[in-house]
């Protein structure tokens, strides 16, 4: 079984009641696949015959659907807390949120941060269409939640793509779960940024000012997938000196930061990234293997395992723990040689010798 989850939860529930609920007969089965609960099919795209507008809608209701669930098992499988922000938010105001686990900000073990792509999907995903296709475990950050969870302590799943408040849409939706008319498409639609994530770059320093820079955790690590990358090193641009004290290692995977351009050759920057990162790409290549990479010269650079863009992140799962693992073990073992203790320690022992 690939989660253990309560009967209760399911994909098929949250369309009870709606109208889309024999367009949408699907559900996830024991090995996290969505399927056709008649046919056992994968989903189909082409519902309508010669009605694209009407199987894109059909497709969108699919995936807020799925967003909706993801959460569900961030919140009940992995037992995360979803924190809002702003923190100094208004009742009325539009806010967005997070996920962390219960001891993420108390507990001095390390912490690793996971930072998605972007596009339509929400925190918990790594891709909405992978999850469609492939199912929850290639699209989900899921397995890397539990893995982080059992091997490090603490972690936190960044949204960095929840920045607008779509009054249209949230009417639509309004209106998909109590059966009243929708807006149509020729009125106006209005987009409502959120105040402190109205975009991937000011979600991510938000959470990093006001949670991880504040955490108890002496080395944080950071799995950026994408356009997370980029958003990583904008980070560490922002607040370079926080960043470089406090974290120990990043994984990038298919990574679209550029550091010249964004460090404008600041060489501290570039000889950090070099030092404490590694960048997964998709390539033909077997995994972990080396690959040379022209855009990103900065940091060692080797194969995901896969040549598929959309399942890099699952099929690197476990080397990037592995890289993880032993960055951190190297980082400790370093401290303690130079820390008072072992020094002394050390000294005592060379006294004893002579």
């Amino acid at each position: 079984m690939w989660l253990q989850i309560e009967h209760e939860l399911s994909l098929r529930k949250l369309l009870e009641g709606s109208e889309y609920q024999e367009q949408l007969k699907y559900d996830f089965n024991i090995k996290g696949e969505l399927r056709h609960l008649d046919t056992n099919e994968s989903f189909v795209f082409n519902y309508f015959k010669n009605a694209h507008e009407q199987n894109h809608k059909r497709y969108q209701v699919l995936g807020h659907l799925i967003t909706q669930y993801v959460y569900e098992l961030l919140e009940r499988v992995c037992m995360l807390q979803k924190v809002y922000i702003p923190t100094d938010a208004t009742e009325d105001e539009p806010r967005s949120f997070f996920f962390m686990s219960e001891n993420a900000l108390t507990s001095s073990s390390s912490l690793i941060v996971l930072l998605q792509d972007r596009g339509v999907f929400r925190a918990g995903q790594w891709g909405q269409r992978t999850i469609v296709s492939e199912g929850l475990g290639h699209g989900t950050q899921i397995p890397f939640i539990k893995m982080a969870l059992q091997s490090h302590g603490g972690v936190i799943v960044l949204n960095p793509n929840d920045n607008f408040v779509d009054l249209k849409t949230e009417k639509e939706r309004l209106s998909f779960y109590t059966g009243e008319e929708a807006l149509t498409s020729a009125q106006s639609v209005w987009w409502i940024p959120k105040r402190s994530s109205s975009s991937p770059e000011e979600h991510t320093i938000y959470v990093w000012d006001h949670f991880i820079s504040k955490s108890a955790a002496k080395n944080v690590a950071f799995i950026a997938h994408g356009y997370g990358g980029l958003v990583f090193v904008d980070l560490l641009v922002q607040r370079k000196w926080e960043v470089m004290n406090k974290v120990y290692a990043v994984a990038f995977i298919d990574s679209m930061h550029n550091t010249q351009h964004q460090a404008r050759s600041d060489p501290q920057i570039q000889e950090w990234i070099q030092k404490y990162c590694r960048e997964w790409v998709s390539n033909s290549k077997p995994l972990d293997k080396a690959v040379g990479s022209p855009m990103n010269v900065n940091c060692p650079t080797v194969s995901a395992g896969t040549e598929k863009y959309s399942l890099a992140p699952s099929c690197c799962l476990c080397a990037i723990f592995k890289y993880l693992k032993s960055t951190l073990k190297a980082k400790t073992t370093t401290a303690f040689r130079h820390s008072p203790v072992a020094t002394r320690s050390s000294t005592s022992k060379k006294r004893g010798n002579k």
